[in-house]
């Protein structure tokens, strides 16, 4: 009789792959949870992006008419985050996933965007552009509702500085501050409670 012997590597490594990146909730609840940070008279409208796929890939779930594009939470992410932010906005945030998925991390991407920025490759918006956002808590897998997240609004504002605008640069607690001051990516925070 014949031994086989299985190198126990081989079989557990798939398994490990398939178990650090989970496969995506239904479309509908992607919507439902994407959509939960904005204000509700934005919600109908809003484009949302999430994920599909045996290797989740980030696509458009939903074509919209207004004037936000929410993103799904990622199915990998160690923890809830959805995140809706004004069109405007839309070709920093697509420069900074595409920056992303070629390999680019930490702070060469936002060194790699201001740097386009500033040279007129790629565009900010001229007037203030929201982005609102809901991170931690849970989110029901059968509805999509988002129970314990922590909320924060953004308004940027591509140059601003706590002198243009008259907000300290100081994180604080139920006020206002710019964050980025000075940057293509400079922004007013809204956290009410940190």
């Amino acid at each position: 009789m014949r031994t086989i012997r299985i190198n126990c590597a081989l079989i557990a490594f798939p398994m490990l792959a398939l178990a650090q990146r989970p496969a995506p909730p239904a479309d509908a609840v992607q919507i439902a949870s994407a959509i939960s940070p904005l204000p509700g008279e934005f919600r109908d409208n809003a484009m949302v992006m999430g994920y599909r796929g045996e290797s989740p890939t980030l696509v458009t779930l939903r074509k919209g008419s207004g004037p936000f594009t929410c993103l799904a939470s990622d199915p990998a992410g160690k923890q809830f985050h959805a995140a809706c932010y004004h069109q405007s906005l839309e070709p920093f945030m697509a420069r900074g996933r595409a920056l992303r998925a070629s390999g680019v991390k930490g702070d060469q991407v936002d060194s790699t965007r201001f740097r386009e920025v500033r040279t007129g490759k790629l565009k900010m918006p001229k007037t203030p552009a929201a982005l609102y956002s809901l991170t931690g808590g849970s989110m029901d897998a059968t509805t999509g509702a988002v129970q314990g997240a922590r909320s924060l609004f953004v308004v940027y504002m591509s140059g601003a500085t706590a002198a243009s605008t008259g907000l300290s640069a100081k994180p604080a607690e139920g006020t206002p501050w710019i964050m980025y001051s000075g940057t293509p990516k400079a922004h007013i925070m809204f956290v009410p409670k940190m």
